[in-house]
């Protein structure tokens, strides 16, 4: 499913490859394709990358970028995704490393950027809150400025992997008074052990609790970690959820399920035969797969159109359709299951196929897919109004 390549672009997606294939090892890779990654592998990932120069390559060179054409930057992420290998942090590579590296003051850069992209630091998300989510400008988290400090009031939910978190990028409401709702935000960074601050896990219908809820009552953040300038908050929210928005769509993930399914078809039976011979079961496989290559054409799009450093808005249209498109994929996974992928732990020993087994807690959590980074209700309205002009 590769779109043509040059000979040289084959070459550096070898040299990946050996990379991906032979430093990272496979039991690592093994946990990522079934969804069971822990916060260790994570780490120990990022690390192995960075240490070879590739967890984050889209940085400034000065901080650990490569300077890649877009044809580089896609196959990177492509590969990725299809050896199953975890992904650097997106909160760290993909959201505040790029906004401190492109608005950050040189204090900033040379504090947070090595320990971020070595993941030293682990960051977390403080955008979106009960009544602020898709419609984001909305937030009524409050930073109010007292001297030297920032006073931090207010609520921040949906946190992913929030419990790990040791930093938190927040963008809170500077200026009440601002005649637009988008005016008067900020964009700060919060040290979690900062006093006034509680955290609770979410239960999720898979049963993870991958997703934090946050309360801040009156947390001080020192002014000097005010990133860029005073009320521009929505300015550097839109750089990163273009950024975000593009790696939802997880293309490569989606051809790796494709493949996988595609091969475990043909060997499981039904009661007329292969599944993969199945009229019903066949023409969903061929619809995933015109799919797929069409989004890994808009992928290359995106990534071209927004190496001048301005997020483009087709990458709202990225996110709608491959959001969709995985989600279809763990649909036909679970087919594929059958009864083993209803399967719940168990005391007792269970012979079924290991990815079968999780395929119901993975098609239940990719229903998120649609909502977070902007539902895709709220992109639509983008792409009407910022690609159709309407």
């Amino acid at each position: 499913m590769d779109l043509e390549l040059s000979q040289e672009d084959l070459a550096f997606r070898d040299e990946l490859r050996e990379v991906f294939l032979g430093a990272i090892p496979e039991e690592i890779r093994k946990r990522s394709a079934l969804g069971q990654i822990t916060r260790d592998d994570i780490v120990t990932s990022q690390r192995i990358l960075n240490e070879h120069g590739l967890a984050v390559p889209h940085w400034p060179v000065e901080w650990g970028g490569r300077d890649w054409t877009p044809t580089q930057s896609h196959i990177y992420a492509s590969e990725l995704q299809r050896n199953a290998v975890p992904q650097p942090l997106a909160f760290n590579a993909s959201m505040v490393g790029p906004i401190i590296a492109e608005f950050g003051s040189e204090e900033q850069k040379k504090k947070f950027l090595p320990a971020t992209a070595n993941l030293d630091i682990w960051w977390s998300q403080g955008f979106s809150e009960p009544e602020a989510g898709s419609d984001l400008a909305g937030l009524r988290t409050t930073a109010k400025r007292d001297g030297d400090h920032y006073v931090l009031n207010g609520q921040k939910t949906w946190t992913t992997l929030g419990q790990y978190g040791d930093w938190m990028f927040v963008l809170a409401r500077t200026d009440p008074d601002a005649p637009r709702k988008q005016q008067g935000l900020s964009f700060l960074l919060l040290d979690l052990n900062t006093p006034g601050i509680e955290r609770r896990p979410i239960k999720l219908v898979d049963g993870s609790a991958e997703v934090n809820e946050f309360f801040f009552d009156n947390v001080l953040i020192p002014a000097e970690n005010l990133v860029g300038e005073e009320n521009k908050g929505w300015t550097y929210a839109k750089f990163l959820l273009g950024n975000e928005r593009n790696g939802i769509a997880q293309v490569g993930t989606g051809q790796r399920i494709f493949a996988d399914l595609a091969a475990a078809a043909a060997d499981l039976p039904t009661e007329d035969g292969p599944l993969a011979d199945d009229h019903e079961f066949r023409a969903a496989m061929h619809t995933a797969k015109t799919t797929l290559l069409a989004l890994e054409a808009t992928q290359m799009r995106v990534t071209a159109a927004s190496e001048n450093g301005q997020p483009s808005p087709v990458s709202s249209l990225l996110k709608m359709e491959g959001t969709q498109a995985l989600q279809a994929l763990t649909k036909l996974r679970m087919r594929a299951a059958g009864s083993d992928g209803m399967l719940l732990d168990t005391e007792s020993p269970v012979q079924a196929d290991e990815a079968a087994v999780v395929a119901a807690a993975q098609y239940l959590n990719q229903r998120k897919l649609s909502i977070f980074g902007g539902s895709n209700e709220i992109q639509r309205g983008v792409i009407a109004k910022t690609i159709l002009g309407l």
